[in-house]
C-alpha cells in the first residue's frame, strides 16, 4: 500500500498577506521590460525571465493536472509541489535572493519525491518498453507536466551559466527528480483507472 506520509505531513504553507492590495495592470511593462523583485528592469525575453516564466508555466499544468482528479495518492503530493514551485519562481525573479530572505531551501525534499517515488513503483510492473504518454486523461496531463519540466530545467540550466547569478543548482536537482515523479505518477494513474501504459513500437 501506497504510503506518501512526508508529504502529507507537512504544515500548510503560510499565507503572505500584502500590506496592500495587488493592482493587476500596471502598464509598466508595455513597452516590453518587467522589472526586478529588488533589482533592475530588464526585457521580457531576458534568460531569467524565460526561466522563471517556465516555472510558472509548470505550476500552471501541474494545476491543470490536478484538476483532472487524481485522487489522496498523488494530489497531496502535487499540492506541496506547487507551493515549491512558486517559492522558486520568487527565487528566479530575485538578482540577490539572499538579501531579501527568498533564497529557496531545498530541504528535505528531493529525498521526499524519492521515497514517493519508490512507493509508488511499488504498485507497478516492472517497466520492459519505452512508452508513450497517454492511457488515461490523468496520466496525459501528468506526462504533458513532465515535458514541461523537463524544459524548465534545461532553461534554468542554461540560465545559471551566468556567472553573475545566484546558484541555482539545488532547483535543478528538484527539476530533475520532479519529472521523474511526474513519470512514475503518469504511470500510477494509469494503473488506478484500469489503463494500460501505451507501449512504443517502432514503426
Amino acid at each position: 500500500m501506497t504510503n506518501i506520509a512526508p508529504f502529507q505531513n507537512q504544515p500548510k504553507p503560510k499565507r503572505i498577506k500584502p500590506s496592500t492590495p495587488m493592482k493587476i495592470y500596471t502598464k509598466t511593462g508595455d513597452a516590453g521590460t518587467t522589472g526586478l523583485f529588488g533589482g533592475p528592469r530588464v526585457a521580457k525575453d531576458d534568460p531569467r525571465i524565460c526561466a522563471y516564466g517556465s516555472v510558472d508555466e509548470l505550476n500552471a499544468v501541474i494545476g491543470i493536472a490536478r484538476s483532472t482528479g487524481l485522487g489522496d495518492k498523488l494530489d497531496p503530493i502535487l499540492s506541496s509541489v506547487q507551493h515549491h514551485l512558486f517559492s522558486i519562481g520568487a527565487e528566479l525573479a530575485t538578482p540577490e535572493p539572499e538579501e531579501h530572505n527568498l533564497k529557496w531551501d531545498a530541504g528535505t525534499h528531493v529525498e521526499q519525491m524519492e521515497h514517493a517515488i519508490d512507493e509508488l513503483e511499488s504498485n507497478l510492473k516492472s517497466l520492459r518498453n519505452f512508452i508513450l504518454p497517454g492511457g488515461s486523461t490523468q496520466a496525459a496531463h501528468l506526462h504533458l507536466a513532465r515535458t514541461v519540466c523537463r524544459r524548465t530545467e534545461r532553461e534554468i540550466v542554461s540560465f545559471s551559466r551566468d556567472r553573475s547569478v545566484s546558484d541555482a543548482s539545488h532547483i535543478v536537482v528538484f527539476l530533475n527528480r520532479l519529472s521523474d515523479l511526474l513519470f512514475v505518477m503518469a504511470r500510477f494513474a494509469n494503473h488506478l483507472n484500469n489503463v494500460p501504459d501505451v507501449d512504443w513500437k517502432k514503426i
